[in-house]
């Protein structure tokens, strides 16, 4: 998962300002125009965990067909890679959900 930290923050700040009346264009001119869209950086890390998936599953069957070019070593990386994608991609999730929750609470 290749994401970057400083342009989620900086989304997440324009995001704060949007929410609370703040003009973004007067106080931060600079995030509108390089900061990424959110949803396309969330959706591109899933499609990474996922090709991640993908190519463990193809790697575990051409092993258990016998194919001579997969090693079980092959195998075990690609499982363990996908699998430690996985689990980060749970724990963000886990966060965001405890994040929007405190959000949610806070007073008006």
């Amino acid at each position: 998962m290749n994401i970057n930290n400083s342009a989620l923050l900086n989304n997440l700040q324009l995001t704060g300002l949007q929410n609370r009346g703040v003009d973004s264009e007067l106080s931060m001119p600079s995030m509108k125009s390089n900061a990424p869209d959110f949803s396309q950086m969330l959706k591109q890390a899933i499609d990474n965990v996922n090709g991640l998936q993908q190519n463990t599953s193809s790697l575990r069957n051409s092993f258990e067909m016998g194919d001579p070019d997969v090693s079980l070593a092959q195998v075990m990386i690609a499982s363990n890679k996908s699998g430690l994608a996985f689990d980060a991609t749970v724990q963000i999730r886990n966060k965001m959900v405890e994040a929007y929750k405190e959000v949610m609470s806070m007073p008006v």
